[in-house]
């Protein structure tokens, strides 16, 4: 039997996980926080909710500790858009809650006083 480059694990392709879809039903910047709703840890704890793998991986992972788009989809070993088109979807369903980060050019005297803070906080450190 000759040498194989392929891996021999059941190897699944990105696009089968979001059947097909490239877009999210929310767009979600890659720096936006999820967290778990307790609908979310409901459905997970319990198995159902016709939720696959890698929504109830998305669902322990963001239980008990808010995580960026960006995070989840290292931890997961997913391309970025993938792990947006499923945190889209269970966002949609209440699994999770996403909170997008809040811009500093609306309110500059906001953005002004968070980064103070910030910098006090380093300081202290």
């Amino acid at each position: 039997m000759p040498d194989r480059d392929e891996p021999t694990g059941a190897l699944v392709r990105p696009y089968a996980v979001t059947r097909g879809r490239t877009r999210p039903r929310l767009d979600i910047a890659i720096e936006a926080l999820v967290e778990t709703t307790v609908r979310g840890r409901n459905a997970n704890a319990t198995g159902r909710g016709g939720h696959g793998r890698e929504h109830q991986h998305i669902a322990s992972l963001c239980d008990g500790k808010v995580q960026s788009l960006a995070e989840i989809a290292a931890r997961m070993r997913l391309p970025l858009g993938v792990a947006r088109v499923l945190i889209a979807d269970m966002a949609a369903d209440g699994l999770v809650a996403v909170y997008e980060p809040t811009s500093f050019e609306s309110n500059d005297a906001v953005g002004t006083e968070l980064l103070e803070r910030v910098l006090s906080g380093l300081r202290r450190l």
